[in-house]
């Protein structure tokens, strides 16, 4: 076995921490379909996506320590980024409501993310490269990281819109609680009468059905990710008026990410305005989720403007 050289393959930690985690989010996501089906807790696919995220997180450092830049100036570790805003999000919404229902819906989405950064990219764009010279720039961390955190917690609030659907889809949601959705407290609909015959109101504490709970938790992380992106968008425009002299200028990037933010902004709209609460938002959110993909894969895949600096295609 002379001819064999173990030198035919390389070993490079990163992609192989990016395996890693993976791997990991691959054993958490049928454990987590198993505990739904069981009407179990999700500590242990809780667990396997928290060692994910360290993997993520071990990965962007050693990255950032290779490269000398911030690691995200390509698909490749914006994709890992996107991954470990997503599993991290997801812990988060799983501290608020600790159901196998969360990591049900969330996990696909870091699984799919990991994914394909780590099977579908080619080997040239999963390794690190100078910064181009319109990301030679300060404003590189402040702006693509807080996009990157926003188009992760919109994600995985649209995706939970979308277990709204999914989880006790045939009940009717009669959400009485905030438009924010907090609180274990609804009002009932009974009216008590005390000796006088005068009516009070009775305030009793009502748990919230999987549905509810799914659409309180989506707007929370909707709201953050939109003001993240709101945050983007401003130092994005900064940024561009300093690089190539104008605030802003139509790129196929900058306006889906305009679209990306209208369509929130209108969610947030019909919440805190017209009190919708349930399907309605959800579908608004749903479409959200689409939009982004279009905004963060679609113009890297087209290769067109001037944000595509990690076209898939350009092999």
């Amino acid at each position: 076995m002379d001819d064999f050289q173990f030198n035919n393959f390389s070993f490079d930690p990163v992609v192989s921490f990016g395996f890693a985690a993976f791997l990991f989010l691959l054993i958490a996501l049928p454990i987590s379909f198993w505990s739904v089906a069981g009407g179990s807790n999700s500590s242990k696919a809780r667990f396997l996506v928290a060692i994910s995220n360290l993997f993520l997180t071990s990965q962007l450092i050693l990255r950032w320590w290779q490269s000398g830049h911030f690691p995200i100036s390509n698909l490749y570790e914006s994709l890992c980024f996107l991954t470990w805003g997503c599993t991290l999000t997801q812990l988060f919404v799983e501290r608020a409501w600790r159901s196998p229902i969360v990591s049900a819906v969330a996990t696909p989405i870091s699984l799919l993310s990991i994914g394909f950064a780590s099977f579908v990219l080619p080997e040239n764009l999963q390794s690190s490269a100078p910064l181009v010279p319109a990301l030679r720039s300060s404003w590189l961390v402040m702006h693509v990281s807080v996009i990157m955190c926003s188009y992760a917690a919109l994600l995985i609030g649209s995706i939970l819109s979308l277990g709204v659907f999914l989880v006790d889809g045939k009940k009717q949601l009669n959400i009485r609680n905030s438009s924010i959705g907090s609180g274990s407290f609804r009002q009932s609909s009974e009216l008590y009468f005390d000796e006088r015959n005068e009516n009070l109101n009775s305030i009793q504490p009502i748990e919230f059905s999987n549905a509810e709970q799914l659409d309180s938790l989506s707007y929370r992380s909707i709201t953050a990710g939109f003001l993240l992106l709101t945050v983007g968008l401003i130092s994005g425009a900064v940024w561009a008026n300093e690089a190539w002299g104008s605030w802003w200028s139509w790129d196929p990037k900058e306006t889906w990410a305009l679209i990306c933010w209208l369509v929130y902004a209108a969610y947030l709209h019909t919440r805190l305005t017209r009190g919708w609460q349930g399907k309605k938002p959800a579908a608004i959110a749903i479409a959200g989720f689409f939009v982004i993909i279009v905004c963060y894969i679609g113009v890297n895949l087209l290769g067109v403007g001037l944000h595509s600096y990690g076209w898939f295609f350009d092999t």
